[in-house]
Parts: C-alpha cells; sequence; structure tokens
C-alpha cells in the first residue's frame, strides 16, 4: 500500500479522482494510525497505515491505491489520563469525526468504552473495539443536479413543516413499498402531492445526521428514534436508506433534495451541534472522545476528569476551540454546497453559545456565521434555550436568526383551554412578538410561531389529554414534560360521546386558524393535519413504531379536518395582510379610525384601557387593514390586500360581537367559521352584531356593497386567488427519478 504525505486540508478523506487525501486533527496525540477493512464483516483492519506526516497539529497522508467506498477508521495514540482531560486508547477503532458516508453502523459492546466497564473510568480497557465500531467510508460526491435550483421562498411567505424522515411515509399506501420510510419516500409523489396542497414551502426534518442508538434503549428493545444523538455530523444518517436501491445514503439524500426542489420546497435540517453520541466520563470511546479529548468537549476547569453538560446528554463540544468551530462550520457548509440544503434549525442553541460558562449573545459561533458567504445566506432557526443556567433565550439570538418562539406556544395553548391570559400578552403574540424582536432591529418573521411539534403532544392529543402516558417508554411515565398546558375537553383520552368528540375537533380548528392567521413563520407538525395521535405520549423520541408512524388511512372525520388545513393555509396565502415583512404600527394611515392595526372589544370599539388593564381576556377582535400595509413587493409596487378581521372567542359562550363600522360603502363576509367549518359564505352590514359561538375563530373581509361593483376588480381578483386559481405557483409533484451518474 503506497503512502504518500498527501495534505493537511481539507480534513477527512477526500477522493480526487485518482488517490484518496486523508487527513484529521489530534493536537494532543502521539501518533495516528489509518486502518483499512475490506468488508463490512470483517474484525479486522486489513492495513494499518501511520499517517506520515503533521501540519498544524492535523496528521495526513495521501493513497493512491484507495478509491470510493473503501471503508476505514483511526486508532489515536496519547496519554491516557482522564485527570488531564486526556483519554487516548489505541486500542479503539474510532470513527472519522469529519466522516460522510457511514459503511457500518456500530455493534453495542463493552469493548468500545475507553475504561472498563464496571470499574471506575479512570481503568484502562485493552480489548480492540474494531469487530463493533463503526466505519467510515470514501464517497465519491459526484452526482447530477441538473437543473436545481433552491427555491429561495421569502421568510414571510415560509409555512414550515417539521417531519420525521421515516415516521412521515412508514405508512402511507401510496408510496412504493420499497421507498416508504426512507429519503426517496420523502420525495415521492404523494409526499411532494401532500406538502403543496397544503401550501407548505420548507420541510424540517428531524436529525439525518448519522446517529446511534443509546444502549440502554436496545437493551430495552428501544430506538433514539429521534436522533438527537449525533455520531457523525457529515454523514446521513444510512437507516434511511431503502434496502432494494443500489443508491448509497449520500446519494438518496441529494435525490430527495432536487425532487423536494422541484415543487418549491426548501430543506431545512434539524442539525445537534451541541452535544455528542459520546455521553459523560462514563460513555464509550467512538470517535472525537479519542481522537482528542481534550480539545472536542468542553472540560470542567475545576477537574478534566468531568465535562461540562448544558444539554443533560453528558457533554458540549468545546466551541471556544478553534478546530471544533471550524468542524461545526465546515459540518454547515458541507450541507449548504455539497447536499444544497436550504437552512438548519439548532437543537438547544443557547449551548452554541456558551464559550465558558455563560450565554453570550454574541458567541463566536454567531460571529462566524454571520460573517460566512455561504451560512449567511441560508434561514437560520434557533431552539433558544437549554438546560443551564440562563439558557432561556427566547427574544435574544442575533439579527438573522429566525428563533422557535415557546412563549408563543405557551400563551395560545393558555388562552384556548380557558386559562387567564392578558389582552396585551394575547395581542403581542397574535402581531409578530414586537416586545422579543423589534428592539434590535428584526422583523414579525424571525418567530417561528408553533402550537406544537416532535416534543410533546400532537395536535389532537392536546385537546384529548390532560396527563402524559408514556408507559410505553419503558421509565414507568417518569420521562417528558409534566406541564403539557393541555385540556382533554371532559375525558382523559379517547371517547364515543359525540359532544366531546366535536369540542376537540373544534379546538384542533382554533389552533390551526390561530397558528395560520398569527404574525410570524406558522410552523405545523406533521401528521396534525391528519389528526394523528400518539396515544398520550409526549416524549416519542424512542418510538420507532406506530406511536410515531402517520396513519394515512382517513376517516370521514379527519378527511374533513385535514381540508379544512388546506382551507386555511389558502387564505393564508391569498391575503398579504398576514404575511408582513414589518412590526405594525399601530398609527392612523387616513382618517380618523383607520389604522394597520386595530384591537376591538365585543362592543365593535376598540378595545380601552380598562379591557387592556384586565387581569385576562377570552374574545377580541383584530382588524388588519389591507390599504395601510405600507410595504412594498419585489418590483417596488405597494402591496394592498382586502381588509381582513378576526374574531378570537375563547369563551364557552356565545359572545354577540358588534361588527366594527367604518366605511359604510362596505360590508363583513365571513371567510372562515371554525364552529361551522361547512357553512355557506355569508354578509353582514357594518355595525350588525354577529354571533360568535363558544370557543371559536371567525375570520371576516371587508368587501364593497353592490352599488360599488363597478370598482370591485380587485376583490374578484381575491376570490379567484382564494379558490386557487390566480397567482399560485404551480408546483408539480414529479414521479421519483433516480439520478443519472
Amino acid at each position: 500500500m503506497r503512502v504518500w504525505p498527501g495534505q493537511p486540508y481539507p480534513l477527512g478523506a477526500t477522493w480526487n479522482g485518482a488517490g484518496v487525501n486523508f487527513a484529521l486533527f489530534a493536537e494532543h496525540a502521539t501518533k495516528v494510525e489509518l486502518c483499512l477493512f475490506d468488508s463490512v464483516e470483517s474484525t479486522q483492519e486489513s492495513h494499518r497505515i501511520a499517517l506520515p506526516e503533521r501540519t498544524d497539529l492535523v496528521w495526513h497522508g495521501y493513497l493512491p491505491d484507495v478509491v470510493p467506498g473503501q471503508l476505514y477508521g483511526y486508532r489515536v495514540h496519547g496519554p491516557y489520563e482522564p485527570a488531564q482531560g486526556h483519554r487516548f486508547n489505541p486500542n479503539k477503532l474510532l470513527l472519522d469525526p469529519y466522516a460522510k458516508l457511514i459503511g457500518r453502523r456500530l455493534t453495542w459492546d463493552d469493548s468500545l468504552f475507553g475504561y472498563k466497564v464496571g470499574q471506575d473510568d479512570t481503568t484502562f480497557d485493552e480489548r480492540d473495539s474494531a469487530p463493533f465500531a463503526a466505519l467510515a467510508r470514501v464517497v465519491d460526491p459526484a452526482f447530477t443536479w441538473g437543473d436545481d435550483r433552491r427555491p429561495r421562498t421569502p421568510w414571510h411567505k415560509t409555512l414550515i413543516y417539521e417531519a420525521h424522515v421515516k415516521g412521515l411515509t412508514m405508512k402511507h399506501p401510496e408510496v412504493p413499498e420499497h421507498l416508504r420510510g426512507t429519503y426517496a419516500g420523502v420525495a415521492s409523489e404523494p409526499i411532494l402531492r401532500h406538502l403543496t396542497d397544503l401550501g407548505v414551502t420548507a420541510i424540517e426534518l428531524l436529525p439525518i445526521h448519522h446517529h446511534a442508538d443509546d444502549r440502554y434503549l436496545e437493551e430495552k428493545g428501544l430506538v433514539n428514534y429521534w436522533g438527537y444523538n449525533t455520531l457523525a455530523f457529515f454523514a446521513p444518517h444510512s437507516d434511511y436508506v431503502g434496502t432494494t436501491t443500489a443508491l448509497d445514503a449520500v446519494q438518496q439524500f441529494k435525490t430527495m433534495v432536487r425532487g423536494l426542489h422541484s415543487a418549491g420546497i426548501e430543506v431545512i435540517l434539524d442539525v445537534v451541534y451541541n452535544h455528542t453520541a459520546e455521553g459523560n466520563q462514563n460513555g464509550p470511546t467512538l470517535s472525537w472522545r479519542g481522537v482528542d479529548n481534550a480539545s472536542y468537549y468542553m472540560l470542567s476547569p475545576e477537574d478534566p476528569r468531568y465535562y461540562m453538560d448544558f444539554t443533560g446528554c453528558g457533554n458540549v463540544p468545546n466551541m471556544s476551540h478553534p478546530r471544533v468551530l471550524q468542524m461545526i462550520m465546515d459540518s454547515l457548509r458541507y450541507w449548504v454546497t455539497e447536499m444544497h440544503v436550504d437552512g438548519f434549525r439548532f437543537d438547544l442553541a443557547s449551548t452554541l453559545a456558551r464559550e465558558l460558562y455563560e450565554v453570550n449573545r454574541l458567541g463566536s459561533f454567531f460571529d462566524i456565521i454571520h460573517q460566512d458567504p455561504v451560512l449567511s445566506q441560508v434561514k437560520l432557526i434557533a431552539e433558544p434555550w437549554d438546560v443551564g443556567p440562563g439558557g432561556y433565550m427566547v427574544g435574544n439570538f442575533p439579527p438573522g436568526w429566525a428563533e422557535w418562539n415557546g412563549i408563543y406556544r405557551d400563551e395560545i395553548r393558555d388562552f384556548w383551554r380557558g386559562q387567564e391570559t392578558a389582552a396585551a400578552e394575547l395581542a403581542t403574540r397574535l402581531s409578530g412578538s414586537s416586545d422579543l424582536y423589534q428592539s434590535d432591529g428584526r422583523k414579525p418573521y424571525a418567530s417561528v410561531n408553533f402550537i406544537t411539534c416532535h416534543d410533546g403532544f400532537s395536535l389532537r392529543d392536546l385537546v384529548s389529554y390532560n396527563e402524559k402516558h408514556n408507559e410505553a417508554n419503558h421509565e414507568d411515565n417518569r420521562d417528558g414534560a409534566d406541564d403539557n398546558r393541555s385540556w382533554n375537553c371532559g375525558v382523559e383520552g379517547p371517547t364515543d360521546d359525540p359532544g366531546i368528540v366535536a369540542l376537540r375537533v373544534q379546538q384542533m380548528r382554533n389552533f390551526i386558524a390561530t397558528l395560520m392567521f398569527s404574525q410570524g413563520v406558522p410552523m405545523m407538525l406533521a401528521g396534525d393535519e391528519l389528526m394523528h395521535t400518539q396515544g398520550g405520549n409526549n416524549n416519542t423520541y424512542c418510538q420507532d413504531s406506530d406511536i410515531s408512524w402517520l396513519d394515512w388511512n382517513l376517516d370521514d372525520t379527519r378527511r374533513d379536518f385535514l381540508d379544512f388545513v388546506k382551507k386555511v393555509s389558502r387564505v393564508w396565502r391569498t391575503f398579504p395582510v398576514f404575511q408582513r415583512r414589518n412590526f405594525f404600527k399601530g398609527r392612523p394611515i387616513r382618517g380618523k379610525d383607520i389604522k394597520d392595526l386595530s384591537w376591538l372589544d365585543p362592543s365593535g370599539q376598540e378595545m380601552g384601557d380598562e379591557a387592556w388593564g384586565a387581569g385576562f381576556v377570552r374574545c377580541l377582535g383584530m382588524r388588519l387593514a389591507g390599504d395601510a400595509i405600507g410595504e412594498r413587493d419585489e418590483r417596488g409596487e405597494p402591496i394592498v390586500s382586502e381588509t381582513i378581521l378576526a374574531l378570537f372567542n375563547a369563551h364557552w359562550e356565545p359572545v354577540p360581537f358588534t361588527l366594527p363600522d367604518h366605511q359604510p360603502e362596505r360590508h363583513w363576509e365571513v371567510l372562515l367559521d371554525t364552529a361551522a367549518p361547512d357553512a355557506a359564505p355569508a354578509s353582514y352590514p357594518q355595525g350588525q352584531q354577529y354571533d360568535l359561538k363558544g370557543r371559536s375563530v371567525v375570520l371576516f373581509r371587508l368587501r364593497l356593497n353592490e352599488e360599488h361593483a363597478g370598482d370591485a376588480l380587485s376583490a374578484e381578483q381575491t376570490d379567484q386567488a382564494f379558490s386557487g386559481r390566480l397567482d399560485m405557483p404551480e408546483r408539480r409533484a414529479p414521479r421519483h427519478e433516480m439520478p443519472q451518474r
């Protein structure tokens, strides 16, 4: 086996058409050996090659006789001194931190641990882990992207759909069986058709970085289904590749992205850079720990034997080390430039700002991203909290970042379950959370609004359970959140009571309507539109089963609800007043009573000081002036919409609501009523009382009276748009195609 000096950059295994360059950063190592394997069944390497050169703390070598497909790992020599933060053990075969394709998954065995299992972690284990360790595979990046183009959907027109690759397609009867649960299945025709019918512009995939299933889960017959246990930041998870396809994970992932882009749908990845699968000092030695523990991880300054932990998962990458920052930035750029993804949602993002201990809002990580010409141009979403002190950072991320708005979720849940909600608080959430995002120059779309997400109850369970029911997780129902802000409508779990069933469906309609009619970026949990239930399980992280897989066989009730969600999405897309790029001014534009935003009490008048100062509100109106948006489109033309009135009533009894009276030549027309979703359109004169049913949302638009019909061209156009016939981009769902090599 010929070995040449090679180059220290790029890190990882790089095929250049003639051979492969191997480069590994290991600052404190004394020797690095590259191990080549002939097959996934091999229990021992066929070649063990000492990398001949070390440049800038990077060990490297070039092998002209190696080609794509080669399986490999590393053995790294150095001191085993846990008290000093060093845990080198050359008996442990290590996965390349820059591995781009996994050739063999790990198999749990005591030999994967650097110490003697059952004894102190300062002991030294001499068993060889090669038969059980994960192996990397050299990848050929060639792929025919064709005319693939990023949709580049503006933030204010973005509708996010959070989904799991496997759970989305595993039970879909129209997805070919060999594609179910795979990347290719996500881009299959039935799924693309469903997403486009919903008006989805971006799919946010739960972690697809290759992850390890926790040992304790496997011993209980479970897996890490969500995937928040990363083992390779550059490699797609290998389980999401169909068994009957010749494509590897990289090729199939690219095929999926190409298919989604062809339908106008962006791809956002949920990424986990806040911890790794190696856990704390009692965890296995799989990659970074054995490559250079003291460099890759944030260790306790008092005792480097132990790890800092702000995630509850045992460790935190050392973001103050330039090579760790480089690894994360290289990973992000790889997924954008090579894999064509359109953005990222950062799990427990506050951890990334912890350079030493406290959360630093302007940490190096954020500074580097803002200066990066690639990453600064994609969608960046923070989960703005972690479990460490000061980690709840909603509203505190820098400009350029959007955030999961947990405050919005909590307030909207409280409002519809009948908890006391202050008028000012509710109004602020509905209008874009300016208190969180306006002061630093961000826009309403900095707020990613959501009612449900993968973590917690599904929408159906939110209205069906007061308590969690996580017995299937085999943790005696101790896991998962206890504070769900849910209401079961009178009965815990399934019921045949038609009144309770109807109320639950109406509450679900209320949540969907509120989400879509709020300013900000709406995010929908996959399956909510199908009334998916998890049986009250609010922590399905380990459930690779029917609990998590979406059921696509819909009865009439579920089909009607899906149609309702599609209708609400059409309304949101049709009227620009829901997609503002700037916060409301609340000031008169023309005429003493005309504002871009007005808040009304049931009398039809603007809410006074008494209403704003009340301890809680159960009913209010939100008037959005379509002729006072004050924004221009991409061509500089003023954006004008019809004026919209949204009425929200969380009270259990009807409320007579007087429709506001400002323009006598117009009347109010009902677009949608969650208490009567199938009712025919009806018109009401201004100043008339509307019987606002208990626990309902009603949406009106302001229309010209018949005698002014000659001026109503824009209204006619809006009718066509609302029915899907005007200005709705055609996004065909192509049939699944394999890439042309």
